[in-house]
């Protein structure tokens, strides 16, 4: 069963990923918002919440994640989440992560009281030492920096090493049901943002596969168009830069 859903979801990735590259972005607005202004906090919030940990902060017109001590899963951790939400937007980022570290970016993320961690609502972009990491070099490698998390694998290993700066860029396009990261200058991965492709996509990894034993019990997972960008507390020091966005 595991490899008749497989198959089913190549194929309506190719399908749905040669449609994707024949349609046009439309930008709803030319200009990019800033979503760090290198000196302060504002327009972020602890996800869940209202203020930000001390584990958050800027040095050197950089948002620096140094945790203080590991995170306790279900409790929300020290993520942080937008104030604003959008739904259609290419989005800039720089990040660098220190040696065996991990962390991700999220969009589309829900907040509330039956949610206690971002990953339960809002599909991820992986942060990752993909030299260091245990984790990227699982295969296939759906977790490296970069994928489309436990979804769809880079197409190709750009990452710069641990300490170094990656630029991202992601685009998540509801209109022409397109989504496509480009890490450092290069495209990796795309993949439908809704429709029964993108559902498909969920069922074959642990937010929908329930036979898995590491099952991760999200039944809102890549439910909701509009939402909020997410940065990950996963027990790392991480840190971004130049983050901004265009609403499509």
């Amino acid at each position: 069963m595991k490899n008749f859903v497989s198959l089913l979801v190549g194929f309506l990735l190719l399908s749905s990923c040669q449609g994707i590259t024949k349609k046009a972005v439309t930008i709803k607005n030319n200009e990019w918002i800033s979503l760090f202004d290198g000196e302060t906090l504002n327009g972020w919030h602890q996800y869940n919440g209202t203020t930000i940990g001390d584990e958050w902060s800027v040095v050197d017109n950089t948002l620096v994640f140094d945790p203080a001590k590991k995170r306790n899963y279900g409790d929300g951790g020290k993520n942080i989440v937008t104030d604003r939400e959008f739904t259609s937007f290419i989005l800039s980022i720089e990040w660098k992560v220190a040696e065996v570290g991990n962390s991700g970016l999220f969009w589309a993320v829900q907040e509330g009281e039956e949610f206690g961690e971002p990953y339960l609502t809002g599909p991820e972009i992986q942060i990752l030492d993909n030299e260091r990491h245990p984790d990227a070099l699982a295969n296939p490698k759906y977790h490296q920096a970069g994928a489309l998390y436990d979804m769809v694998q880079p197409t190709a290993d750009v990452c710069n090493p641990a300490g170094e700066w990656n630029h991202v860029v992601l685009t998540i396009d509801h209109n022409n049901n397109n989504g496509r990261v480009v890490l450092n200058g290069t495209e990796i991965v795309t993949f439908p943002v809704h429709g029964p492709e993108w559902e498909a996509l969920i069922a074959a990894s642990k937010f929908g596969d329930t036979s898995l034993h590491h099952y991760t019990h999200a039944p809102k997972f890549g439910q909701f168009k509009t939402g909020k960008i997410g940065l990950q507390d996963h027990g790392d020091k991480v840190a971004f830069r130049n983050i901004k966005i265009k609403e499509l």
